[in-house]
């Protein structure tokens, strides 16, 4: 249950903010923050007031059910209000709760992503593929832009590494779940005995930064230019057009080489450079936020293993919140990904609720 006090304080900041914004005196620099806090409020202020006045609401209902002179119709109608009431109530109660949870600021950005292949060799590389499929499909579907950024591809067709950006509406409120290990249990195509083996797959999803969410000093970078190389080490460039980049503070490192233009690499590579730092200082600052809780749901540990596509029993498995779809085709066609996230989402707001209690 919700304290009341914070419903209260929630129905007095939105009259607040009604009669400042009516009134013509608010500074114009406010202007725009107060609108917008305001836009939020009205979202929810319907609910906030109906779930404040839930008790004595019920308690006028119940009088005409305690009430002995009441006839049979009355007091069936009072029961269907009653039963509507209750329900209302904790359809609110859940609005409100999730309105309260504090907000991720990233939740609104878009996203870089990062796959790559791990234990498992070749197959790995396949599994690789199939995730950048399925999420190419969930993000067609939503209509979300998909930006190759770099990709390295293995000798039987799938990806060593493919890193993406996908632009559009709230992405990495969406996607920032799917960071950590995915393991696969198939019957490789190269399998004569049809035994299954479990490969794995990193996936990392980054909230993309822009140069005012993060200052990167000039002096703190180290730049070095190579020539591309193709398979096998063969020269794909006869000009020093690749770019490495290394954040000497931090020693975080990242090398583009899939465009021509020495320029286009050094864009792409700090693009990806200031996502990593970018959830480097998130991670940092909440690590100190929640030293008292322990999530069950991460954002961040690539080490983690998140969730097992089992074919042989047509299965996918999420182990953070023990959830199993049998519609493992159906996941990775895009189909029911958000059957999935939405269960996470649930799920990480229910551990956070603490912070409203």
């Amino acid at each position: 249950m919700i304290p009341l006090k914070k419903i209260e304080e929630l129905i007095q900041k939105h009259s607040l903010l009604e009669k400042d914004l009516s009134s013509g005196k608010i500074d114009k620099k406010f202007f725009a923050e107060k609108s917008k806090e305001y836009a939020d409020l009205n979202e929810i202020i319907k609910d906030a007031k109906k779930y404040f006045s839930y008790e004595k609401d019920r308690l006028e209902i119940q009088k005409i059910l305690d009430d002995k002179n009441s006839d049979t119709e009355l007091i069936k109608m009072a029961e269907i209000e009653l039963n509507d009431l209750k329900q209302e109530n904790v359809t609110n109660e859940k609005k409100l709760k999730m309105f309260l949870l504090p907000k991720d600021e990233a939740d609104k950005k878009n996203a870089i992503i990062e796959i790559r292949a791990g234990t498992g060799g070749l197959e790995a590389s396949l599994f690789a593929a199939d995730l950048f499929k399925m999420y190419e499909r969930v993000s067609h579907k939503k209509r979300w832009i998909v930006e190759l950024i770099s990709i390295s591809r293995s000798e039987a067709g799938g990806l060593k590494e493919v890193i993406a950006s996908i632009k559009g509406n709230n992405i990495y409120s969406t996607l920032k779940y799917e960071s950590g290990v995915h393991r696969v249990q198939r019957v490789p195509d190269t399998e004569t005995q049809g035994r299954v083996h479990t490969s794995a797959a990193t996936v990392a999803v980054l909230p993309e930064a822009e140069e005012v969410d993060l200052k990167i000093n000039e002096v703190d970078l180290r730049i070095d230019v190579f020539r591309a190389g193709g398979p096998g080490g063969q020269s794909v460039n006869t000009t020093d057009s690749a770019v490495r980049i290394t954040h000497i503070p931090t020693g975080i490192s990242v090398s583009q080489q899939d465009e021509k233009s020495q320029h286009k690499n050094k864009a792409k590579g700090m693009k990806i450079l200031r996502a990593r730092l970018y959830e480097l200082e998130r991670s940092r600052i909440e690590n100190e936020r929640s030293k008292d809780r322990k999530n069950k749901i991460g954002t961040g540990d690539r080490s983690e293993r998140i969730r097992t596509y089992n074919f042989p029993q047509g299965r996918v498995t999420d182990h953070r919140i023990n959830l199993t779809l049998h519609k493992l085709e159906e996941f990775l066609e895009g189909e029911i990904f958000d059957e999935m996230i939405e269960a996470l989402t649930l799920q990480a707001q229910e551990e956070s609720l603490g912070v409203i209690n």
